[in-house]
């Protein structure tokens, strides 16, 4: 019973010690556990680096009606929006993004499967991306502090922007 336990303190002392990849320790801790690392990771820092990628957003349709990344394309999750995937080249540079990151890792292992090679799970997802006070824009166009912040429960990792349920 002590030799578990060992190992969770273990991993814990050396996930401290890590660079976090956003912000917050706690909110990194907490992705480290929710993720399964299946994909390609990419840190917001990282996906500045990346000219022109093509940004996915895998929320829901009232989610990404009250902001997202500018130009990002919405594919959904639960229905994947295909129209979306015919525009795109299978070796595009792809950023594929939800609030925290759960649901658009989901997506981009259902992309790599239909053959698309250069695919990133943004982590941290859009509340990363608000907490560092990257733009995001309404149904307009128009930049906004407005954030879905999907329920009670997941919006207190959102600790910028204004808080949309």
């Amino acid at each position: 019973m002590k030799k578990p336990l060992i190992v969770i303190l273990i991993a814990c002392l050396l996930h401290s010690c890590a660079e976090p990849r956003v912000e917050s320790q706690p909110y990194d801790a907490m992705l480290e556990l929710l993720l399964s690392h299946s994909v390609k990771e990419i840190t917001i820092a990282g996906s500045d680096e990346i000219n022109d990628p093509i940004f996915l957003d895998t929320r829901s349709i009232e989610e990404f009606n009250v902001s997202h990344i500018k130009e990002a394309k919405f594919i959904g999750y639960e229905t994947l929006n295909f129209k979306v995937l015919d525009s795109l080249q299978k070796d595009e540079e792809i950023i594929v993004y939800c609030s925290v990151g759960y649901r658009s890792e989901i997506v981009c292992e259902k992309l790599l499967e239909l053959g698309f090679t250069n695919v990133s799970n943004l982590y941290g997802g859009l509340f990363e991306w608000v907490n560092q006070s990257k733009p995001i824009v309404d149904t307009e166009g128009n930049f906004t502090n407005r954030v879905h912040a999907y329920d009670q429960v997941w919006g207190i990792w959102l600790k910028k922007g204004d808080k949309v349920y």
